[in-house]
Parts: structure tokens; C-alpha cells; sequence
């Protein structure tokens, strides 16, 4: 289905493009929220006698949203919430519980503006665009904690507080990690450094030369262990032709 686009749509187009959508898309969202209109000849008619006052209309509203981004920066919201040791939540934190919390701190939005792939679920901080406008995003920054004391330590942190246990084991495995890491640029850098090759060329040819002296006195050996056979067995004939 093709549909006239009102403001910008992330990933479709902007005001005023005619694109191509699922139907159920178009039905389901689009049109309900006024963004589109069914690509008509009509509605294209209509819209092109409406185009500078649509635009007008999206340049102050883009310039409210810009001003409030500005005060939004730097805006940082604590959520408290229920977890384990290891900092598993006993539930998650979806994108109406960050709208809540944006409420809260004094600017008015819906849980829609809030672009989340997925809830969150585990404690520590993470950076949530609220999209204030469709040409308008901000970010902040989500402080998931199991209380007001331990949020303000995650934020000094810049992490997840933990349990004791639990902050060596991962520091354990972030330790292996890294050995594993270092081994791996250590074995790609010597795959492709020249000289790395040229040493390592020089010992197999060290190493062939030493084969090849080995090979070369085994043969020596063998040699002289057949000349002697034959000076033997030529002594037992003549002494055999004697005694005849």
C-alpha cells in the first residue's frame, strides 16, 4: 500500500514522501496516529495545499523538542528494583516504567517515545533515547538499583554493584578473557609481521638442516657397518680356501 508520509518516519522516509507499506502497518499505526494518508490523488492534492502550513507546524514543534533535549541532557533516572547476587532482576524495566520516571523528573512524555529494544534485566546503567520529536532524539541514562544508597554508588561506579562473590568471579573471567584477547594479537600480529615470519622461516630451515645432518650420519653409520660385514666375510672365505 502506498501512503503519503506527514512527518518523518525513522527508517521510511519524510514529510511529504510517498512510500510503500504493509497494509496492517498503515492501518494499524499510521493512520491512527495521523502520520500518513492512503496515497490517493486526493489526498496528494490535499496535502500539497497544506504543505507549507504542515511544515510550518513541524518547525516550531521540532524547535520546542530541541529545546527540550537541551534540558534534558545529561538527565539520569533511578529505578529501584528487586535482584539477585548476581544482579539478575526479579522482573524487568520496561519502557513505561522510564516514561514514569522522565514524568517524574518534570518533562512530559509517553512510554511510545521511549525507544527500547528490549526491557531490561539485570541491574547497572543504561543509555535510553527518548525520541521527543521524529527529527528529535535525546538521550539518558537509566539507573537500575536495588536501592536509593545503591544507585548512588552504581552512579560513582559507572557500574553495577554487586555481591563480593560475584565481582571476582567476573573479574576472573574478564581476566581470562583478556589472556585469550592478548593471544590472539599476539599469534594475528606474528601471522602478519615480516620479520615475525622470517624468524620463524629461519628456525624450520635450522630445524631441516638438523634432520638432514641426522639422516646424513645415520647413513654414514650404516655405510660402515656394511664395509665391515664384507671385510668380515671375506676373511672367513680365504680362511676357508686355506684349510681346504
Amino acid at each position: 500500500m502506498e501512503v503519503i508520509l506527514l512527518e518523518r518516519i525513522e527508517r521510511l522516509g519524510q514529510m511529504g514522501d510517498v512510500v510503500s507499506v504493509k497494509p496492517g502497518y498503515a492501518r494499524n499505526f499510521l493512520f491512527p496516529k495521523k502520520k500518513a494518508l492512503r496515497a490517493s490523488k486526493g489526498n496528494l492534492e490535499h496535502f500539497e495545499g497544506q504543505r507549507k502550513e504542515l511544515e510550518a507546524e513541524n518547525l516550531a514543534l521540532k524547535g520546542e523538542a530541541e529545546d527540550i533535549a537541551r534540558r534534558m541532557d545529561g538527565l539520569q533516572i533511578s529505578i529501584i528494583r528487586s535482584a539477585g547476587e548476581a544482579g539478575q532482576l526479579y522482573g524487568s524495566v520496561n519502557a513505561r516504567d522510564i516514561a514514569k520516571g522522565v514524568i517524574e523528573s518534570g518533562f512530559k512524555v509517553s512510554r511510545n517515545q521511549v525507544v527500547i529494544e528490549r526491557p531490561i534485566k539485570v541491574l547497572g546503567l543504561f543509555d535510553v533515547r527518548v525520541r521527543l520529536h521524529p527529527e528529535v532524539d535525546t538521550t539518558i541514562k537509566i539507573n537500575v538499583a536495588r536501592s536509593k544508597d545503591e544507585a548512588e554508588q552504581q552512579k560513582k561506579l559507572g557500574r553495577a554493584l554487586l555481591s563480593q562473590e560475584e565481582e571476582e568471579r567476573q573479574a576472573e573471567e574478564r581476566q581470562t578473557n583478556e589472556t585469550t584477547r592478548g593471544a590472539a594479537v599476539i599469534a594475528a600480529e606474528t601471522m602478519f609481521d615480516p620479520e615475525a615470519q622470517a624468524r620463524a622461516t629461519e628456525e624450520l630451515a635450522k630445524e631441516d638442516e638438523k634432520d638432514t645432518d641426522a639422516q646424513d650420519a645415520s647413513g654414514e653409520d650404516t655405510s660402515n657397518r656394511g664395509a665391515d660385514i664384507e671385510e668380515v666375510n671375506s676373511k672367513e672365505e680365504d680362511t676357508v680356501s686355506e684349510e681346504s
